[in-house]
């Protein structure tokens, strides 16, 4: 009787014969709800840690990825200047084959003018030895 006319007060005796304001019902679902927290707060703070380690490991291969890809970036506009002086080279040896090809039509050119000449001045030389060997005209005088 007395623990009804408590339990009417809304005061509860425990296990331990202690007084409660709250039933012991009430007090066990309160007790397992508290340790239900405590692990989910653990879990909580694990899967904190393993989305903290998996953000750095996301982060380094992102570095690792923007160094690749500018080592990728500087590779090729090294061989775009590469090709490039290539180019210029080429244009360099195609203008100096164009000189040396000139240069060539001159020398050819003038060696057969020369040699023109050269045959000109024997023609010319056969010639003069020809008419020195023709008489004088009358009144003039053979040069020797």
């Amino acid at each position: 009787m007395a623990q009804a006319a408590l339990g009417a007060a809304g005061l509860h005796f425990d296990e331990l014969n202690k007084l409660r304001v709250l039933d012991p019902e009430a007090a066990q679902q309160t007790a397992r709800l508290r340790e239900e927290c405590g692990a989910f707060l653990d879990r909580i703070v694990e899967f904190q840690k393993i989305v903290g380690s998996l953000i750095e490991l996301v982060d380094q291969l992102a570095k690792a990825a923007e160094t690749e890809k500018m080592k990728a970036i500087g590779a090729r506009n090294l061989l775009k200047s590469i090709a490039k002086q290539r180019e210029a080279q080429e244009q360099q040896l195609q203008a100096l084959i164009a000189e040396k090809k000139m240069q060539l039509e001159r020398s050819t050119s003038e060696d057969q003018d020369d040699g023109a000449t050269k045959a000109m001045a024997a023609t010319s030389r056969g010639h003069a030895a020809s008419c020195s060997a023709l008489p004088a005209p009358l009144g003039r005088s053979r040069r020797t």
